[in-house]
């Protein structure tokens, strides 16, 4: 599906990608992790036709460059930066159709999904949106049309919990008929999401490992956790990701995202100390529960 062929890319004197050979295929997710100035976002502009390179891109045998809109309408892209864009919402999201022919009311749809309300918002230039707001829209554009190509530059990095849940649903939906390429820093972030690692270091290849696909990306841990005394600070951050307290605050409940789980083992790592208790079982889907 999408091939990287001795690609190299200078930027004057310097040379960010020194030579990938890579194949994605169909089914793949793979997370794309390095350092900042590891050659990822690079890799990705490339992909998207945005640079002259050596070596060859190819998208099913088309190269990015000479054939952009064939290969951008099979690709949906969520840039790690929002663009600073003035064009109203309901203007951006039918200009973002028109572009790929694809359903302004799908986009509408996946927006809603994620908790934003785009008719709400449909006057409001995107550049006034909040961040968390803006990543909701870029995500909605990008899954809400045909694509088999997702590209996703720190994708959930400014959603909420409840958002990162249902975002992680949609992939799911895609999983079998879409390429994923998902950019991430940090490992931790995405690995639950992928079924192969790609580690740039310097514009190289430096790993390309197949990884157990274990999590599924639409399931869900219902938690419980008791603590040895009540915090205000732990019950902040707590009530972010949904969960609901008793007993004076030492009891709290909730579900976490399946692939979220490493997120909020790292939230919950900040106050060790108080922990008293942790469980949590996956809860059924509705086909378990129909048989159950």
């Amino acid at each position: 599906m999408i091939q990287f062929q001795a690609v190299e890319k200078r930027f004057r004197r310097q040379r960010v990608l020194a030579g990938i050979d890579l194949t994605i295929a169909q089914g793949h997710r793979v997370a794309l992790v390095g350092s900042n100035g590891a050659g990822k976002t690079t890799l990705i502009r490339c992909l998207l036709g945005e640079y002259l390179h050596e070596g060859r891109v190819l998208v099913d045998g088309l190269a990015p460059r000479e054939h952009r809109r064939e290969v951008l309408a099979r690709i949906g892209f969520v840039p790690q930066l929002p663009p600073p864009l003035k064009m109203p919402v309901g203007q951006l999201v039918h200009f973002a159709a028109s572009l790929c022919d694809a359903d302004p009311g799908q986009i509408r749809a996946v927006a809603e999904r994620l908790g934003l309300d785009v008719a709400g918002f449909r006057r409001q230039p995107f550049v006034k949106l909040s961040g968390g707001q803006k990543q909701k829209l870029l995500i909605a554009v990008a899954l809400g049309r045909n694509a088999d190509i997702l590209v996703l530059d720190e994708p959930a990095a400014n959603l909420d919990p409840e958002a990162r849940r249902v975002f992680f649903e949609m992939l799911a939906e895609r999983q079998g008929s879409a390429a994923m390429l998902i950019s991430s820093h940090r490992l931790d972030e995405v690995a639950a999401l992928v079924n192969r690692v790609i580690e740039l270091d310097q514009g190289r290849v430096v790993l390309d490992d197949r990884v157990a696909d274990l999590v599924d990306l639409a399931s869900r841990l219902a938690c419980s956790l008791r603590l040895t005394r009540a915090d205000e600070a732990f019950a902040h951050a707590i009530a972010a990701w949904g969960f609901t307290q008793s007993q004076g605050g030492i009891h709290w409940r909730g579900e976490v995202a399946g692939p979220d789980r490493l997120r909020f083992l790292g939230l919950l790592s900040r106050y060790a100390a108080l922990l008293g208790s942790i469980h949590w079982d996956e809860v059924p889907d509705e086909r378990q529960r129909a048989i159950a």
